[in-house]
């Protein structure tokens, strides 16, 4: 390939990346003006384009019926009514909210999209926290780094997570059985921050909560039914892959948004062009228009370059390289949004163990599904982990922050860069020490 074309396809990627970072362009305007000049620029075709976004089906299946089925329950209040009982469950004692906050965000975010988790429960945050006379951005802030870090208990928890272990073809039940205790970690690890970094709304106690406000579930019965098809998509992310039809959790995530629209439709709660229309569309423009950038660097050979540099840098050393890929990957994360950064990075490290001789270039196909040989699997899992924990760092490192940036906003109260740096930047540096630790002691050993 030309070298203009790779020098331009680079710079196109940086300049997305640095608008993404600066906040100058909206990310979904950003990153589609960015592909739409890559086919503009003939450096790929339309068709290339969309094959590359055909690559990444999955990854956007999974995204699109999760999201539906979360919409779809909205009408009941179901969120809105586990948020308050998490408040009125703490009593007015500052480190049981806080202790709450953890305690429910983190089995949701163990088995929906982090961002899509903090979307329903943050809005609650600020005026449950003015009724018991706390700030609420802590409890924000505190909110994304549990899903942040939740996000690691199963593959499906968090879009970079999905990316990276789609990309190795670990199963549900693979993930759960490998990696989800460093997720255990990542949470026990957000714990230990609570007395000292949030020691205000720690030691803060409250005696009369009788104005707390008491929000019932609405549609009872059909939310009864929507637990059910619930259950039905999580028992099917643990077993489907392995059933004799195997089933791919995106294709359950898209049966269950099937079922909860029917369900919405027939019980009259919502319309099906309601909750169609409120699906976050931006978001999964974004990941189209990412997949088509990360198209252009590997077309015009400036991933494999990359790897080659990689390749000569760490040589055949695993551990050295999965303690380096971690801490860069997770500092890189911090400022660059993860979803990207993995996507980029996936094939890179692909292309790494080959040219390292680990592997033989079949696994570059698109359509490869066998399995990499376990000596090369902890730079994978480290690259989980570091892109997932990393974006604790600052306010740009993962849509989780944004989210509740823009909540906060539409309650009045901003949250800084230095305000996210205060409480994220020390989040983050021990959740990679601890990861660090974690994958030497699980995966390196002799």
């Amino acid at each position: 390939m030309d070298n203009w074309q790779a020098i331009v396809a680079a710079a196109i990627f940086v300049g997305v990346i640095g608008l993404i970072m600066t906040e100058w362009l909206q990310l979904t305007i950003a990153a589609m003006l960015g592909a739409l000049l890559l086919v503009f620029l003939q450096i790929l075709t339309l068709d290339e384009a969309i094959s590359y976004i055909a690559k990444s089906h999955a990854t956007l299946g999974l995204f699109f019926g999760v999201m539906v089925m979360v919409r779809a329950f909205e009408p009941t209040k179901v969120f809105e009514y586990l948020a308050t009982q998490m408040v009125l469950l703490a009593q007015g004692k500052g480190k049981r909210l806080l202790l709450g906050i953890v305690a429910i965000t983190t089995p949701i975010c163990a088995v929906l999209p982090n961002a899509t988790t903090v979307m329903l429960l943050a809005p609650l945050i600020p005026p449950l926290a003015q009724e018991i006379q706390v700030d609420f951005l802590p409890l924000l802030i505190l909110m994304v780094f549990v899903a942040n870090s939740a996000g690691l208990l199963t593959i499906v928890g968090d879009p970079a997570t999905f990316i990276v272990g789609s990309s190795i073809n670990m199963s549900f039940v693979e993930y759960l059985q490998k990696l989800s205790l460093g997720g255990v970690v990542a949470v026990i690890t957000v714990l230990a921050t609570l007395p000292w970094l949030f020691k205000k709304i720690w030691r803060t106690e409250l005696t009369n909560l009788d104005h707390l406000p008491r929000p019932q579930i609405n549609h009872p019965r059909m939310l009864l039914i929507g637990a059910a098809i619930v259950a039905m998509v999580l028992i099917f992310f643990v077993i489907g892959e392995s059933l004799p039809v195997p089933v791919s959790p995106a294709a359950v995530a898209l049966l269950g948004a099937a079922l909860c629209l029917m369900l919405a439709h027939h019980s009259k709660i919502d319309t099906v062009n309601n909750i169609l229309r409120d699906v976050d569309w931006s978001t999964l423009i974004f990941f189209m228009s990412i997949f088509v950038l990360i198209g252009g660097l590997q077309k015009t050979g400036v991933v494999s370059s990359a790897s080659g540099v990689l390749a000569v840098v760490l040589g055949k050393n695993v551990a050295l390289g999965a303690i380096a890929l971690l801490f860069t990957v997770g500092f890189l994360s911090s400022v660059v949004p993860n979803i990207p950064l993995v996507v980029a990075m996936v094939p890179l490290l692909k292309e790494y163990i080959v040219n390292a001789g680990f592997v033989g270039p079949e696994i570059l196909a698109p359509n490869f599904a066998g399995q990499l040989p376990v000596e090369v699997l902890p730079l994978f899992y480290a690259m989980m982990f570091g892109a997932t924990l990393g974006g604790n760092g600052t306010l740009v490192g993962a849509s989780s922050n944004i989210v509740a940036a823009g909540i906060a906003e539409q309650h009045g109260k901003r949250i800084s860069f230095q305000t996210f740096l205060y409480y994220g930047l020390p989040v983050m540096l021990l959740q990679l020490i601890t990861a660090a630790m974690y994958v030497s002691v699980a995966f390196l050993r002799g």
